[in-house]
């Protein structure tokens, strides 16, 4: 039997149980941001599929979704440049999509500011 597809609501309703999670918009779309940090929204680039999430995520951890599961998890050109990977809605489970909310969360939340430096004079 094929199972309910997932629909921002439920990312939502994951997300929302994590610590210091709150909804916002981004562009004018619902957003889901850590102390004003980007956790989770749908992918608004015209370059990401449908019903694709964008989920703020460290670069290498990323390279391993790839690599683990390229038929849910993929990126297109314009979000290379991010620490964003794209989520096909359609086909992760509620299981896998908590535990990448959960490792965005932990990415978010100890991710450091770039260290500022000066230019020569």
């Amino acid at each position: 039997m094929p199972r309910k597809p997932i629909t921002f609501d439920d990312v939502r309703g994951l997300a929302l149980k994590l610590t210091d999670v709150t909804e916002s918009t981004m562009h004018g779309s619902p957003s889901l941001k850590v102390r004003g940090k980007l956790l989770a929204c749908p992918a608004l680039h015209k370059s990401a599929d449908t019903d694709s999430l964008a989920v703020s995520i460290d670069l290498a951890e990323r390279t391993q979704l790839l690599a683990a599961s390229p038929a849910i998890f993929y990126v297109t050109g314009h979000y290379l440049k991010y620490q964003i990977v794209l989520v096909h809605l359609s086909k992760i489970s509620q299981t896998a999509l908590k535990k990448l909310l959960d490792q965005s969360w932990q990415f978010v939340t100890t991710k450091t500011k770039p260290v500022k430096t000066s230019k020569p004079r």
